[in-house]
């Protein structure tokens, strides 16, 4: 069923993709010259679709780091909470075990218990 649901979603995705690349593939000069606009030190010429696509990807990269900086104090409070987690459970089985191990040892036997007859009236 999962794949299914992708195939829906990326075969009309993948097919969107080709046609904005064959719609936009004329070349635009991207500068990086604020001075020169006719002669740019820092141009690069590529087609629209790449540029777009470049920055896309780009901008998901990004939010992708954003968001795993933004998580770390989660992810180390995860971490505590498993050691702690780990430890518990390791002291648990400890406690077990010298429970089991009390309740093999025999208990001594009962004594008889001293009365004390009433007093005669």
């Amino acid at each position: 069923m999962r794949k299914v649901i992708t195939a829906l979603i990326l075969v009309p995705l993948a097919i969107a993709i080709v046609l904005f690349a064959v719609a936009n593939r004329d070349s635009i000069l991207v500068s990086f010259d604020p001075f020169d606009r006719a002669n740019p030190a820092l141009g690069v010429s590529l087609p629209l679709f790449a540029l777009i696509l470049i920055l896309l990807i780009a901008g998901v990269l990004l939010g992708g780091i954003a968001a795993w900086l933004k998580q770390a104090k989660w992810r180390r409070a995860a971490r505590l909470a498993e050691a702690e987690a780990r430890r518990l459970r390791a002291e648990l089985a400890e406690l077990k075990r010298q429970r089991q191990a009390q309740a093999a040892v025999p208990a001594p036997p009962e004594r008889p218990r001293l009365t004390i007859p009433p007093p005669a009236a």
